[in-house]
């Protein structure tokens, strides 16, 4: 049942020490074999022509400032793991930890979680073991400064400042034999600070096909990152070779560095006035009605185009004979009223209380007009 305990133990210890130096020299030697890799890519891209690949060999050169600091910490860590590997029996018997083994274990344990060995993981959770998790967390905080300075700058996530930058561009032109010179000067500024982001002056124009114009160098550094050839040169006071560009809109203009930038032109206040000339014109004429009648008034009825109606007028009492026949004629019209509707009318007209044919004729040439 001594497995099932949970503790330090020597026997663990020792074979993850030796294990992690193995495992270091080897992650050593591959990452020391990349970069001499990356540095002929760095040299091949300051050699370009006809335009330098200066930005992207400094983001290539800060790759590399980055994969070397991480050797120079494993050589560190493999030494820190030797010791420790020696002095294992003096950890055993010891309840504390050692004076002059403090900062060696302290680095290791800040180590295990910033390096790629896995063996580091199986000798921090001994030592929090041996010495509980106070001893760990005060390892991981830097607690009284015991880790190693060296290691933790090597292990640092900051960028590496543009002057270290600049100088292994220039040790790795010097070692392949590339006549290079930086087209960016360093300011007193500069020497401390990060690399600043690229802006594309080293990227040559139309790098897919070299259709560029020959009198069109590549974009030249400018403080506010665009070149005079990006925005071409126009009319006015802009000059095509190098100069400032101009470009005024009436009589507002901005000035940004050497180039005047065209301020934005206001809306016209109304369409020009010989926009709509080529549209005819419409007349618009006025359509004559017939005048109103008062009620009661009469029109003529030559004014009026429509057909007089038909209509069928009874004949007199006492003369049915001359309305039987197949049409009867009223006015040079034909009524076309057969004898037996005559009967009827005759009936009617007699039970009608005593009208007149003279009332009747009346009344109907009364509603003709």
């Amino acid at each position: 049942m001594d497995f099932l305990i949970v503790g330090f133990k020597a026997s663990k210890l020792k074979p993850q020490l030796k294990m992690a130096v193995s495992r270091f020299q080897i992650a050593s030697n591959k990452k020391s074999a990349l970069m001499k890799q990356t540095m002929r890519d760095i040299a091949k891209l300051l050699a370009e022509e006809p335009q330098p690949k200066e930005e992207k060999a400094r983001i290539r050169a800060e790759s590399l400032i980055r994969e070397d600091n991480t050797v120079e910490a494993y050589e560190i860590l493999m030494l820190e793991c030797e010791l420790v590997f020696e002095r294992v029996k003096l950890i055993q018997s010891m309840k504390e930890c050692p004076e002059d083994l403090k900062s060696c274990i302290s680095t290791l344990i800040w180590s295990a979680d910033r390096v790629d060995i896995p063996e580091l993981q199986e000798i921090r959770k001994q030592f929090r073991y041996k010495y509980g998790k106070k001893f760990e967390e005060a390892c991981l905080n830097n607690v009284g400064g015991m880790l190693n300075e060296r290691v933790v700058a090597k292990l640092s996530v900051q960028p590496p400042s543009a002057y270290l930058v600049q100088t292994y561009l220039e040790k790795i032109a010097d070692e392949f034999k590339v006549d290079w010179k930086p087209a960016v000067k360093l300011g007193a500024e500069d020497l401390s600070a990060p690399m600043v982001a690229p802006i594309g002056y080293s990227v040559q124009v139309a790098p897919g096909t070299g259709l560029a114009p020959a009198g069109v160098p590549p974009p030249s550094n400018s403080g506010d990152g665009f070149g005079d050839d990006d925005w071409g040169s126009t009319s006015g006071s802009g000059s095509g070779g190098g100069g400032g560009m101009t470009v005024a809109t009436g009589a507002a203009s901005r000035s940004t560095g050497t180039s005047t930038l065209m301020d934005i032109p206001s809306a016209p206040a109304g369409p020009p006035s010989d926009k709509y000339d080529d549209i005819p014109s419409v007349t618009a004429t006025a359509i004559p009605m017939p005048p109103s009648t008062a009620p009661g008034q009469s029109v003529a009825a030559s004014s009026l185009d429509f057909e007089e109606p038909d209509i069928f007028i009874p004949a007199a009492p006492g003369q049915g004979g001359s309305s039987k026949a197949s049409g009867a004629s009223v006015g040079g019209k034909t009524t076309g009223l057969d004898s037996n509707a005559d009967d009827r009318d005759d009936g009617s007209n007699a039970g009608g209380g005593g009208s007149s044919y003279d009332d009747l004729a009346a009344r109907f040439s009364q509603l003709k007009k």
